[in-house]
């Protein structure tokens, strides 16, 4: 054991002097990517990014991994364990990078190259692999990986960080703390509904008409009177995709998006119900026939009770104070939600700077994302990223504990 832990405090050095290396690099990668917003599953521009920069680094990617066209996959490492880092790089519509993806990649490929450099110099067994995961706002990049094999066999843990304004996380956000180890979100369905009527003239014969417009306001206000009778930690968005031409004609279709949301997957799947009950009572109301376009559903987030306290220590070491667990809840949701209930997995938060008006998926999140503080922030994280992933890959100890606590441990 001690000379596993000896070989982590090597490589702890390797891996800080190889993301240093390659930080201009990964900088420039970050604010490319930053300037190219892109949106699921059209991520093309990030990919070829990545994988062009990854290439010239000498190693071999996989482009359109997994049968993905944005996803994308690189490994190096012999025997061993296998970690697995996530780079995410989709944005927001309209919005851009406003939820900082770039920095995700970033960070995830600053610790794949620090790890990769680590174990070679220290010759030790493992493997590390980065793998694209597109579509993570809408989507489920994740879900449909997980579908596709990529976190199949015996992968030891799944890594990444995101970025995050410090009053989203602590109730007194300027305290020392630069992240949060154990970050925990909630479960979400995604889907869209369609109505399906008969267009008349809105004038000259409303009475033949069946208005599917009518439908999805109907469905609209049933959801609005269910939420008195919602838990205070449950959220229900709806939006209209589709409402119809010109007023003068009776709409035939319409779509709406939503999103239902629960602590739990359990908690979302009874909620989901009970919002269907509603829509389908507003296409019932209005004579409209409906259906429902289904999207991967985002699992809670759970957290690896080793991974996290590892990665405290680790960020310690680098003069980083990092809070262990969340004290303040954050209703939002993401598809390594879905990884974490298949491998052990860690999904930290680091803060960038920004102003107590900000908030994630804004434009002024997005204006944050990109400078030079945020870089710095990210590739901080990634050093400490890199240590628990060399640290599963080397101690036991480690490796082990994070697999029991995924077993035993779920709820922590």
């Amino acid at each position: 054991m001690s000379t596993s832990r000896e070989s982590s405090s090597v490589a702890r050095s390797v891996i800080g002097e190889t993301i240093n290396t390659h930080s201009p690099d990964l900088k420039q990668l970050s604010l490319d990517i930053h300037a190219h917003p892109e949106t699921a599953f059209k991520e093309g521009f990030a990919h070829d990014a990545i994988a062009s920069l990854l290439e010239a680094k000498g190693f071999a990617v996989t482009r359109s991994a997994y049968g993905i066209e944005t996803s994308l996959e690189a490994e190096s490492g012999r025997g061993g364990r296998l970690v697995i880092f996530c780079a995410e790089y989709d944005a927001l519509p309209q919005i851009g990078h406003g939820c900082g993806h770039n920095l995700i990649a970033m960070s995830s490929i600053a610790a794949f190259l620090g790890v990769v450099e680590a174990l070679q110099r220290t010759g030790s067994p493992g493997r590390v692999r980065l793998l694209g995961t597109p579509a993570e706002e809408t989507g489920g990049g994740k879900a449909r990986l997980i579908e596709a094999g990529a976190f199949s066999g015996d992968v030891a843990a799944a890594i990444m960080a995101h970025p995050i304004c410090a009053h989203n996380i602590f109730h007194e956000p300027f305290r020392d703390y630069t992240g949060l180890a154990a970050f925990k979100l909630i479960a979400t369905h995604i889907f869209k509904t369609e109505f399906h009527g008969k267009t008349a003239h809105a004038a000259g014969e409303p009475w033949n008409g069946v208005n599917a417009f009518d439908a999805a306001v109907a469905a609209y206000n049933n959801v609005a009177l269910l939420r008195q009778h919602m838990e205070p930690d449950d959220r229900v968005h709806g939006i209209m995709e589709v409402g119809g031409t010109v007023p003068n004609v009776i709409p035939d279709y319409t779509r709406m998006s939503w999103m239902v949301r629960s602590p739990t997957i359990e908690r979302a799947d009874k909620l989901l119900g009970r919002v269907k009950a509603c829509i389908q009572a507003g296409a019932a109301a209005a004579g409209c026939e409906q259906n429902y376009l289904e999207s991967p559903s985002y699992m809670n987030l759970t957290s690896n009770k080793t991974l996290c306290e590892a990665y405290v220590e680790e960020m310690a070491h680098l003069g980083r104070p990092v809070m262990l667990q969340q004290e303040k809840s954050m209703n939002a949701s993401t598809d390594m939600g879905n990884v974490a209930h298949v491998v052990p997995s860690f999904h930290g938060a680091f803060t960038i700077p920004t102003s107590m008006d900000v908030s994630i998926h804004s434009v002024k999140f997005a204006e944050a994302a990109a400078k030079y503080e945020a870089l710095e922030a990210a590739l901080v994280c990634a050093k400490g990223l890199a240590a628990i992933a060399i640290r599963v890959l080397l101690e036991d100890e480690i490796a082990q504990g994070a697999r029991n606590d995924f077993d035993n441990n779920h709820g922590w």
